[in-house]
C-alpha cells in the first residue's frame, strides 16, 4: 500500500515540472516574438536618420520629412518674407515698433533643427519608437537668435528712456528759513534684461504677434513718515542763531547760513554737510588753520642753534560740523566749540637736535665777478644748495640738489667754455658754486666721489681744485662719512662766495701738495685766410695759451693721527687756440725801369739823365717797406692771455684721458 502510494506521488510530481517547462518555453517564445515584433515594427516606422521626424515643427513651420537642408531653406525663405515687418512693442500704454533688420535679429535654424532631431533620433528601432511618439503627439521648437548688440541695446535704453519714471523720495526743502516736507512718489521702471529677451524672441518668430514688456514699480527710498522726526529738528536748528568759539573768540553762525548747512541723508537724517558746509568750513579753515614749521638751524659764524619746530593747527571738520549739529539741536545754550588738531612737523625740535650739527666741519671762500647774467647764475645757484640736509652716509649729488639748468628756474645765458672756446650759453656761473662746494669738502676731509676739472685753466681758482658740473651727465658728489647730519649752508654776496658745513666737528687733519703746473704743449692754430693781407704776411689776432697740467695730494687723518683718505686728482687742461691771419692776395709786380730819353745836346742831358737814375730807388721805397710793417705783429711774442676778472668756465671739459665732457 504504502508502495504504491509512493509511485503516484512521484508520477505525480514529474508531470509538474513537465508542466512548468511547457510554460516556460512558452513564455520565452513569447517574448521572443514580442520582442522580433517590436524591432520590427520600430525599423518599420524608423524612417531616415538624415531626415527630420514627422510631426516636429519650427515656430510654427513643419519641417518633418525634410533634410536638415530642406527644412533650412524653408525657414529662411519664410523668414524673409516677414523680416521686413515689424513687431509692435507694448510697454504700458505706449506702443512702439521694430523691425527684424533695425536690430540684425538673425534666427539659428540648424540649432533648432538640432534640437528637433534629437527629440525622434537614436538607434535605428529606437528611433522608430521616438518617431512614432512624435507623429503622434509632435514636437515643437523654437529657434534661438542673436542681434547687434548695440543696436539691440539701443532700442531697450529708447523705450526705458521713454517710459521710465523714478521714483521721487520724500525730502525736507529748505526755503530760506521755512522747512517744509515734500511727499515721495512711486515710478515705473522697464525691466531691461527681460525687455531684451523678449524683444528678440518676438523678431525671431514668424507670428508676429505684439510683445508686452514687464514694467516693475519703483518705490521711493525715502518715506514722508521716515523725514518727521529729521523736520522737527530743522525746525528746532533753524529756530535761533548758533555761537562758535575758538578759544577766548566768539563767532556768530546766523540762521540763513546755517540753513545752507544742512542737508537730509539717505536714512532721513538731519546733517551738516553738501556745497554750503564745504564752503563755509574752507573759509574757516583759513582763519583756523596754521601750517607746520619744521625746525631749522640759525647759524652764526661758526655757531649754530636749533630753531624749534611749530606744529601744524587744523580744523577738524568733522567733529566741529557734529559740535554744530548737535548746538542747533538745542532750544537753549546753543553754542558749539570749534574743534582742532595738532599735526607734528616733518622735522622736530627732538630730531633736530639730535641730528648732531653744532660746529663748522668744513669752509671755503671764492671771489667771483664778470657780467650780470653771471652773479645772477652764481647768486640763483647758491640759494638751490642752501639750507640742504646730508644724512650719516648719504651722498650729496650737486645736479640731484639743484635740478637741470633751465629758463623755468631763472637761469641767464652767461660766458662758458664749449670744446675749449668761451661762448655764451644758459647757467654760465654755475661752476662758481660747485667749485667752491669741491673745497669746503676737500678741506672738511671729506670722501669725494665725483670731480672733474675745467676744460681751461682758470687762474682765479685754487690750482688743480676746480670742479666743473654739467646736467645730468657731469656731477660733484661726495659723502656724509661723519657718522652725523651735516648742513650745507651758503652765503652769497656781491663779490664772494662761501660754502660752510656743519656738523659735529671730526678734528680732521687734512694735508695737501699741489704739483706745479707743467706746459704739456703748445697752443693750438687756427689759420684764417685774409684777402686783404699780401702772400706771404700773417696777422696773430689771438696768441692762444698752451695746454696745462698739474695734480693735487690730500691725505686725510683722523684726530687720533690714523690715515682716513689718500687721494690725488690730476687735473689736465687744453690750451686755447692761436688765431692767425695769413695774406692771400698777390703782390704788385715791380715796375720796369724807364728809359733815359734820346738826346743829341750833350750839356743838357746830362742832369737830366741822372735825375731820373736818382730818383728810381726812391719810387719802389714804399713797396721795400711794406714787410718791415708786418715785422711787429708777426714776431710779437706768444703769452698767456689771463681770463677775465669775472672768470671762464667750462661747458665741455676734457677728462684726464682727453675726452670731451659737457660742464659750466
Amino acid at each position: 500500500m504504502d508502495a504504491r502510494a509512493g509511485v503516484s506521488h512521484y508520477h505525480l510530481r514529474r508531470r509538474r515540472q513537465a508542466r512548468i517547462r511547457r510554460i516556460r518555453r512558452l513564455a520565452l517564445l513569447t517574448a521572443v516574438l514580442f520582442a522580433v515584433g517590436a524591432v520590427v515594427f520600430g525599423f518599420a516606422y524608423a524612417g531616415s536618420s538624415d531626415r527630420v521626424a514627422e510631426g516636429v515643427t519650427v515656430d510654427g513651420v513643419d519641417v518633418g520629412g525634410l533634410t536638415t537642408s530642406e527644412a533650412v531653406r524653408r525657414l529662411q525663405q519664410r523668414y524673409i518674407e516677414i523680416a521686413a515687418k515689424p513687431v509692435v512693442v507694448h510697454v504700458g500704454k505706449r506702443r512702439f515698433k521694430v523691425s527684424a533688420a533695425e536690430l540684425g535679429v538673425v534666427p539659428d535654424w540648424r540649432a533648432a533643427l538640432a534640437e528637433a532631431r534629437s527629440r525622434g533620433d537614436g538607434f535605428a528601432f529606437v528611433r522608430g519608437f521616438r518617431r512614432l511618439y512624435v507623429r503622434f503627439f509632435g514636437v515643437a521648437v523654437d529657434a534661438p537668435a542673436t542681434a547687434n548688440d548695440r543696436a539691440l541695446n539701443a532700442f531697450v535704453n529708447h523705450l526705458a528712456k521713454a517710459v521710465n519714471v523714478p521714483h521721487r523720495d520724500a525730502a525736507i526743502r529748505l526755503r530760506g528759513l521755512d522747512v517744509a516736507l515734500v511727499r515721495g512718489a512711486s515710478g515705473s521702471i522697464l525691466d531691461r534684461k527681460e525687455a531684451a529677451k523678449r524683444v528678440l524672441a518676438g523678431l525671431a518668430s514668424f507670428d508676429r504677434a505684439p510683445v508686452w514688456l514687464p514694467v516693475r514699480p519703483d518705490r521711493p527710498a525715502v518715506t514722508s513718515k521716515s523725514l518727521r522726526p529729521a523736520l522737527r529738528q530743522a525746525r528746532i536748528a533753524l529756530s535761533a542763531p548758533v555761537r562758535l568759539s575758538f578759544g577766548p573768540t566768539y563767532y556768530r553762525l546766523p540762521r540763513w547760513r546755517l540753513a545752507r548747512m544742512l542737508t537730509v541723508g539717505e536714512a532721513g537724517e538731519l546733517k551738516v554737510a553738501g556745497a554750503g558746509a564745504d564752503a563755509f568750513f574752507a573759509r574757516f579753515e583759513k582763519v583756523v588753520n596754521r601750517p607746520a614749521k619744521d625746525a631749522s638751524f640759525a647759524v652764526d659764524g661758526s655757531t649754530v642753534r636749533v630753531v624749534p619746530s611749530e606744529d601744524a593747527r587744523l580744523l577738524d571738520v568733522p567733529l566741529t560740523a557734529r559740535h554744530i549739529l548737535s548746538a542747533a539741536f538745542k532750544r537753549t545754550n546753543r553754542d558749539a566749540k570749534i574743534v582742532v588738531v595738532s599735526k607734528p612737523a616733518e622735522v622736530t625740535t627732538r630730531e633736530a637736535n639730535a641730528m648732531g650739527i653744532d660746529g663748522v666741519v668744513g669752509s671755503y671762500t671764492t671771489e667771483y665777478g664778470g657780467v650780470p647774467n653771471r652773479i645772477h647764475n652764481v647768486q640763483l645757484v647758491a640759494h638751490l644748495i642752501d639750507d640742504h640736509l646730508i644724512a650719516p652716509g648719504a651722498t650729496f649729488s650737486f645736479n640731484e640738489t639743484t635740478g637741470a639748468r633751465t629758463p623755468e628756474k631763472g637761469f641767464e645765458v652767461a660766458p662758458v667754455i664749449i670744446n675749449g672756446e668761451l661762448q655764451n650759453a644758459l647757467g654760465g656761473g654755475v661752476c662758481q658754486v660747485s667749485t667752491t662746494v669741491f673745497n669746503a669738502a676737500y678741506d672738511a676731509g671729506l670722501e669725494i666721489t665725483a670731480r672733474t676739472n675745467h676744460a681751461l685753466y682758470i687762474s682765479h681758482y685754487p690750482q688743480g681744485r676746480d670742479a666743473t658740473v654739467d646736467y645730468p651727465d657731469i656731477d660733484l658728489r661726495f659723502v656724509n662719512d661723519t657718522g652725523h647730519w651735516l648742513l650745507l649752508r651758503s652765503f652769497v654776496g656781491s663779490y664772494s662766495l662761501t660754502v660752510n658745513l656743519y656738523g659735529t666737528p671730526t678734528h680732521r687733519r687734512v694735508e695737501s701738495e699741489t704739483a706745479p703746473l707743467v706746459t704739456t704743449g703748445g697752443p693750438p692754430v687756427k689759420r684764417v685766410a685774409d684777402p686783404g693781407l699780401y702772400v706771404g704776411q700773417e696777422v696773430v689776432d689771438d696768441p692762444g695759451s698752451p695746454s696745462l697740467s698739474t695734480s693735487v695730494h690730500r691725505k686725510v687723518y683722523t684726530a687720533s693721527g690714523k690715515l682716513l683718505y689718500d687721494n690725488t686728482w690730476y687735473s689736465s687742461y687744453r690750451g686755447e687756440t692761436k688765431l692767425v691771419r695769413y695774406g692771400t692776395k698777390p703782390k704788385p709786380k715791380p715796375q720796369p725801369k724807364p728809359k733815359p730819353p734820346a738826346s743829341t745836346t750833350p750839356a743838357t742831358t746830362t742832369p737830366a739823365a741822372t735825375t731820373p737814375a736818382s730818383t728810381t730807388p726812391a719810387q719802389t721805397t714804399p713797396a721795400q717797406t711794406t714787410p718791415a710793417q708786418t715785422t711787429p705783429a708777426s714776431t710779437a711774442p706768444v703769452v698767456p692771455v689771463a681770463p677775465p676778472a669775472g672768470g671762464v668756465e667750462g661747458a665741455y671739459t676734457e677728462s684726464s684721458s682727453g675726452s670731451a665732457q659737457p660742464g659750466r
